[in-house]
């Protein structure tokens, strides 16, 4: 009997340099290949450059892959970490420059909560630098009961000063 894979949007980011991968924007492709050889790619959104929040420093790279997987969130939240590490990602401040941040945004069954993981991701609804490559790729998901990343993104568009 075929298990029915789950779809996820996982958003990638970076902001440092790799020494194979070079620029954010070759860190952020590399990943988005990375992920559709351990997992099957359905979508990607176009890479966009975003300014950095918090201490992060240099402006970020991002963009949002969907793929599918039978992994269930916590497993595919390890596979993901694994991919980090594999791109040399290391643990450290919060809000720190990175090579690579992988985040599981939403997954085709909705909720998900346990003490390591929430899904959607509880920040989706006031990051544009999620919002945007996201609402490029499913613009109409339902992530947050009823609202969509394109609601979402128009949301914060009217209380964001870069919106």
């Amino acid at each position: 009997m075929a298990i029915t894979p789950y779809l996820y949007a996982i958003a990638i980011g970076s902001n440092r340099r790799h020494h194979r991968h070079g620029r954010p924007t070759g860190v952020v492709a590399a990943a988005v290949a990375e992920l559709d050889a351990a997992f099957r790619l359905f979508d990607a959104s176009p890479i966009m450059l975003n300014p950095a929040i918090g201490g992060a420093g240099r402006e970020f790279a991002n963009a949002v892959a969907l793929v599918e997987s039978t992994l269930k969130p916590l497993a595919m939240l390890a596979a993901v970490k694994a991919i980090e590490r594999a791109f040399g990602r290391r643990p450290g401040k919060r809000w720190a420059s990175r090579v690579l941040d992988l985040d599981l945004i939403a997954w085709s069954n909705g909720r998900f909560e346990s003490r390591t993981l929430t899904i959607p991701h509880p920040r989706l609804a006031s990051r544009d630098f999620v919002l945007g490559p996201l609402t490029a790729i499913a613009p109409d998901w339902a992530m947050i009961g009823a609202l969509t990343p394109r609601h979402l993104a128009a949301r914060l568009g009217k209380r964001s000063p870069r919106g």
